[in-house]
């Protein structure tokens, strides 16, 4: 009996998820599922992609997200992984919108066109980094702009119901909560569309802001 289950997210390389996966369970853990990232910024993802899928054809119960660099080799990258789940592989794309240097932070425009895109391929996706506030915002430390995560619920609602490129950066634009509120609140009991989550470091303020947005209840403590 696993006396743990946990996901592994890191930056091993997919060639070496076969050997890191069976010793954590020797060690008794139950690995839920996997993130790993594919590419560095600037390489070619196919290689990287090639070998989460022979990985996936062995382990096919187990949920693989496959990190995309948003760079080169983006868009081919998304038609391997549709490839791979039409042929019943469990592959989501993931990707990094913001980090320690500006040009992880994707514009609305390039996050926009990404969500069109998986929308495109019928891929559901998962973001990480800089997700922290629910909406659009200046980190007033580093000078960097980050995405919120009510803004990336409200451009996928759009373009999952055929918002073009530009409808969807818009909602990714926002500042202020009171353009996404309504949206969000119009939709929060139907299944979500595309966007299957993201990563934070801390639980409590997102939840926190969704409660003073009206979003949800505050009985979650």
């Amino acid at each position: 009996m696993p006396w743990l289950s946990v996901g592994l997210i890191g930056d091993v390389p997919a060639a070496s998820l076969p050997a890191t996966v069976e010793k954590l369970r020797a060690s008794g853990v139950a690995v839920q599922h996997v993130e790993a990232a594919v590419a560095r910024r600037g390489e070619d993802p196919q290689p990287g992609l090639a070998s989460l899928r022979s990985f996936a054809a062995i382990q096919t119960s187990l949920p693989l997200y496959a990190e995309i660099p948003l760079s080169w080799g983006l868009l081919a990258a998304l038609d391997t992984v549709a490839e791979a789940r039409a042929d019943g592989l469990p592959i989501t794309p993931k990707f990094r919108v913001g980090g320690l240097a500006a040009e992880l932070f994707p514009t609305p425009v390039e996050l926009a066109a990404v969500i069109c895109a998986c929308r495109d391929r019928g891929l559901p996706f998962k973001l990480a980094a800089g997700l922290r506030h629910a909406t659009r915002h200046t980190d007033p430390e580093t000078g960097f702009t980050h995405h919120g995560f009510l803004n990336v619920l409200v451009a996928t609602v759009t373009a999952a119901n055929g918002g073009e490129v530009a409808e969807v950066a818009e909602a990714l634009a926002a500042t202020h909560p009171v353009p996404l509120v309504e949206p969000a609140r119009l939709h929060r009991d139907g299944p979500r569309p595309l966007f299957v989550g993201f990563g934070a470091a801390n639980v409590v303020e997102p939840l926190t802001e969704l409660v003073r947005l009206g979003l949800i209840n505050g009985g979650y403590e």
